[in-house]
């Protein structure tokens, strides 16, 4: 079995992983946790979303942040935009400021779409089009979320050719990556596996990446099937961060900790200095007053400790 050399972390922490919390993060506690993380040597990092307050208050203050930011060469920030005045909202800063990379969504569910953002799957992909022009024609690289892929906390088990319609439709409208995500955690490698089959019939192996949540466990083990397939790309989230507004008891994002430990016990290159990563993780669990939600952190600290 091949696996590939090298792996591309993007860490959502700062974005989808502190979007559902309710206390409010500071923008400075904000900045600080991307700066934790591109000093640890993350390249790719979701920063924020331009979404309405009144729907995600907890990303209220992203032109702050993005102003904010000391950017590494290098490094790439991504955020969420998923209208036209999201993305416009995105760019109205000065050209230093915009972000890198935009990131719009889709579900493989139904129900999921309608619960979520209030319109049917072909709805919201339309309602993307304009936004995914008007990135790439200001040089804006553009990356498609695809939500609910393996399951759905609404209609359950989601068939593979739910998900190889939405990726032929992300496609179609000039997204030029997709994320495959297990958003409620229900997958498993098997599973994990058709969603991600159905998906490289429309892109390449090189613009499709793994965005798993733990739920039942099993982020760690779809990573894995996923890497067995060729895919080295994958959305992981510092210290576990995050769940799913729409999904009840869904937790966190793998904890980024937990799937750079495994890489690098297999030999494969992230780039990533796993100590300063579990201290971003320290940083940012402090201020929200818990401890990170990884295992790998927990040991390691219990070690130094020691």
């Amino acid at each position: 079995m091949k696996l590939p050399s090298k792996v591309k972390i993007v860490d959502v922490g700062p974005r989808d992983g502190l979007q559902n919390e309710k206390q409010p993060v500071s923008a400075e506690i904000k900045i600080g946790l991307v700066h934790r993380l591109q000093d640890a040597g993350l390249k790719e990092i979701e920063v924020t979303s331009f979404v309405s307050p009144k729907w995600v208050p907890q990303m209220a203050d992203n032109a702050k942040v993005m102003h904010g930011l000391r950017r590494k060469p290098g490094v790439r920030y991504s955020v969420l935009t998923p209208n036209m005045k999201g993305f416009e909202a995105a760019i109205a800063a000065p050209r230093e400021e915009w972000p890198d990379e935009i990131v719009v969504f889709g579900a493989a569910s139904e129900a999921f779409s309608q619960k979520n953002i209030n319109c049917s799957i072909a709805e919201s992909i339309e309602r993307f089009r304009p936004v995914v022009e008007a990135a790439r024609e200001k040089g804006i690289y553009v990356r498609g979320a695809m939500s609910c892929t393996v399951g759905c906390p609404y209609e359950g088990e989601i068939a593979p050719s739910r998900v190889d319609m939405l990726a032929g439709l992300m496609k179609n409208i000039g997204v030029q990556h997709v994320g495959v995500a297990d958003t409620i955690g229900v997958g498993t490698p098997v599973k994990v596996q058709r969603a991600l089959e159905a998906t490289l019939k429309h892109y390449g192996v090189d613009d499709v990446s793994g965005h798993y949540h733990d739920t039942y466990g099993q982020a760690l083990s779809n990573t894995l099937a996923s890497l067995e397939m060729g895919v080295w790309q994958f959305d992981t989230s510092v210290g576990g961060l995050g769940g799913c507004p729409f999904a009840k008891g869904a937790t966190g994002n793998v904890a980024t900790e937990d799937v750079v430990y495994m890489l690098h016990g297999m030999d494969i290159a992230t780039g990533i200095e796993l100590d300063l990563l579990i201290d971003a993780g320290v940083y940012i669990n402090e201020a929200l007053g818990r401890e990170p939600n990884s295992r790998v952190s927990k040991a390691i600290r219990i070690k130094r400790a020691n």
